[in-house]
């Protein structure tokens, strides 16, 4: 059986994450109000981007819009006006209409020669992968070259497992990286001796029976291939798959996101179980925690958890966040969702953040599935962590089909290793099937041009127009006159298969603002679905 969602399915974070995470991440200090300055992070428009990308992934790009009411003589009688009710007249000010987001399945190239299964990071002009202890490098993704061996201190257990650039660090700890381990009795006395509340009891859940408690560790390396363990686990929990890690750098925070076990409290009238009472009654689910110190985390606090409109039998088993290619603070998560007790296969879904710790599902359904079984991954897929742009645009993930399911005895199990592919980077489209309009949020943009991915229909079209967005709304609202730099009228029609073309108007191709001038668009289209924007 497949589920599909709805386009009003969310993820919702549990709310004891709401009170955990805290607004201050370091901000430069700004003066707010007049002798007030605050260090906090300021709230508004216009929006700065981490990249030169905007794709939407979720409604964060895109303004609702506002309203006014007028009566009969052009007045605003907003709110305090005393006309009948059938007399004031609604006004619309960049009121989206006609459009949805929608995401696309992936198409599945395998076997492909890839001898990495365990990361793969862009590093500048350069593809980084890690198979369990060698790493390549490549160009385009495709062919792979041999750089080095890898070399590990004693407490590395299994190999390269989740690795990140992070961006604030010394060169001598560029490259991280993360994974699950077992550690003593001994150890574990030693971490609570440190931080004696900053534990979770269902990290002793092997203790009585091998004397071993689960965390998770943490490695630093100059170049990715030399690895240096840091001395105490990072964190004391139970979290047994991939986690997936990464340097925010709005935050100035490294932030996991583990797996965890969407399960209530046990009742204290009952001895404690922790072997036997919460694991395989649980579902699994994703948890996430922050630190702004690499040698230590808070105890995972539950982030993710499988919703009411998911089968329930299915649990989320991977996080697997990434970010779109191009635009770093795009967050999406391509969780893989585990149907145990029915069939013991997986799929992949899609979740998008514009912060990393609010999360929505995307409307589309299922990204990838396991194809029928007896093929060479009729069992289940299991899908890497890291979204990559190709040579040729597209985008890709790599992942490990397997040809029997996840539990099956795995005496005679077979691999075969491959690409899910979006053609053009076309993974998620805002789309309108007839007339649609909306207006962006507004932006400093990062370029003098801009540049379109996107598709219509033989008889449709997308108009773009420019607008100085340095004026504030004024309340109660108007649509006040913008200062357009480029407008609808001058605009040229965008029509066919358009891959990154240079949006123009006239034939010129300026947005037609001064520089430092922030910037909104205002779109017109009628069966068309926009994929991205890009400023040059």
């Amino acid at each position: 059986m497949t589920f599909t969602y709805r386009s009003n399915h969310f993820l919702l974070m549990a709310l004891p994450m709401l009170t955990t995470i805290p607004l201050v991440a370091d901000a430069e200090p700004r003066e707010v109000a007049p002798g007030l300055v605050a260090n906090q992070i300021v709230r508004g428009r216009p929006y700065d981007l981490a990249g030169k990308r905007i794709v939407f992934t979720n409604w964060y790009y895109v303004q609702p819009g506002d309203l006014d009411w007028v009566n009969s003589e052009g007045k605003s009688v907003y709110v305090d006006g005393d006309d009948d009710p059938t007399t004031a007249i609604h006004v619309k000010i960049n009121a989206p209409r006609g459009i949805r987001l929608k995401t696309y399945k992936a198409v599945m190239r395998s076997p492909v020669e890839l001898p990495v299964h365990r990361s793969i990071l862009r590093d500048r002009d350069v593809l980084c992968g890690w198979s369990d202890n060698v790493y390549f490098e490549s160009k385009d993704g495709l062919k792979w070259v041999h750089k080095a061996a890898c070399v590990f201190d004693e407490l590395v257990s299994d190999g390269v497992q989740s690795v990140f650039i992070d961006s604030s660090a010394p060169a001598k700890e560029r490259f991280k990286m993360v994974w699950p381990t077992a550690l003593s009795r001994e150890e574990f006395d030693a971490y609570r001796e440190k931080w004696p509340d900053s534990w979770d009891p269902r990290g002793l859940i092997f203790l009585e029976e091998r004397g071993e408690v689960h965390g998770i560790r943490g490695a630093v390396s100059p170049d990715g291939i030399r690895w240096k363990t840091l001395r105490d686990p990072l964190s004391i929990e139970y979290s047994d798959s991939s986690i997936s890690a990464y340097y925010d750098e709005s935050l100035k925070k490294y932030v996991l996101y583990t797996r965890c076990w969407s399960v209530g409290p046990q009742s204290g009238r009952v001895p404690t179980d922790l072997r036997h009472s919460w694991l395989g009654a649980g579902r699994r689910a994703i948890g996430r925690t922050e630190s702004a110190d690499f040698s230590h985390f808070p105890v995972s606090e539950l982030l993710l958890e499988p919703s009411p409109e998911m089968m329930p039998s299915e649990t989320i088993y991977t996080p697997n966040r990434t970010t779109i290619p191009g635009a770093p603070d795009h967050h999406i998560m391509m969780p893989l969702i585990w149907n145990a007790s029915v069939d013991d296969t997986t799929r992949t879904v899609l979740a998008s953040s514009h912060d990393g710790k609010v999360w929505h599902w995307l409307p589309g359904g299922t990204l990838i599935e396991t194809p029928s079984f007896g093929g060479t991954d009729g069992g289940c897929i299991f899908t890497g962590d890291d979204l990559i742009e190709l040579e040729s645009g597209d985008w890709a993930l790599f992942y490990t089909g397997f040809n029997v399911p996840h539990k099956y005895p795995r005496g005679q199990r077979a691999a075969t290793n491959g690409y899910a592919i979006w053609p053009k980077g076309r993974l998620i489209a805002l789309e309108a099937d007839g007339r649609g309009q909306f207006v962006t949020m507004p932006v400093m943009p990062p370029g003098r041009t801009l540049k379109i991915n996107a598709t219509t229909s033989r008889a449709g079209f997308i108009k773009i127009q420019v607008e100085d967005a340095s004026t504030l709304a004024s309340d109660p609202p108007r649509e006040r006159d913008a200062v357009v730099g480029r407008t609808l009228v001058e605009a040229d029609p965008i029509v066919g298969d358009q891959f990154w073309t240079t949006v123009t108007w006239n034939g010129e191709a300026d947005l037609g603002m001064e520089e430092g001038t922030p910037i909104q668009l205002r779109f017109e289209m009628d069966m068309a679905k926009v994929f991205g924007l890009e400023f040059e």
